[in-house]
């Protein structure tokens, strides 16, 4: 049973509130066609879960198989820089086909984002680094790919579907 070896920090992007009792944190890469299928399952699992679940995501992008992973991860952290990363978030995981970097800046113009700023930040060794602290994370804690959950710190290895993860958190709220 893999643990989370580095918890929820000031550093991560985080939905709900911190004092409540199920954490959910995804290590998750925006072009993994099953991270776009766990996708709409977490935003349920907020929905019905949202009085006491905290959602975290990671980055883990597999650039090995996912050519624009990467730049896909750069993306949300620079609109991250401008308080808009689950905006951004939402939007890539919405259209996993169309990731190029001239798609990432129509993205960013969508949200209205600085667009100077956010392609400053997009090259930025601090966005880099970011991306690849996520990365060295989800390596300690086991992660070998995507979406990989961890419900209170503990790896939740069944299926991303919506019965198995609530049976799960439902569990870890006892």
């Amino acid at each position: 049973m893999s643990k989370l070896i580095i918890q929820p920090n000031n550093e991560d992007h985080i939905q709900g509130k911190e004092n409540n009792s199920i954490t959910l944190v995804e290590y998750g890469d925006f072009q993994c066609p099953y991270c776009g299928e766990a996708y709409p399952i977490v935003k349920e699992i907020q929905k019905i879960k949202g009085d006491v679940l905290r959602f975290v995501f990671r980055n883990f992008p597999l650039s090995e198989i996912h050519s624009y992973a990467l730049h896909a991860a750069y993306a949300a952290e620079a609109a991250g820089k401008q308080n808009k990363f689950w905006e951004m978030h939402d939007i890539l995981l919405e259209n996993q086909e169309n990731l190029k970097d001239s798609d990432l800046r129509l993205y960013s113009e969508k949200l209205s984002l600085d667009m100077d700023q956010f392609i400053k930040d997009m090259n930025s060794d601090e966005v880099a680094k970011k991306v690849q602290t996520d990365i060295m994370g989800g390596i300690k804690s086991g992660v070998n790919g995507t979406p990989t959950f961890f419900i209170n710190n503990i790896r939740f290895d069944g299926p991303s579907e919506l019965d198995s993860l609530l049976e799960a958190i439902d569990l870890a709220d006892k």
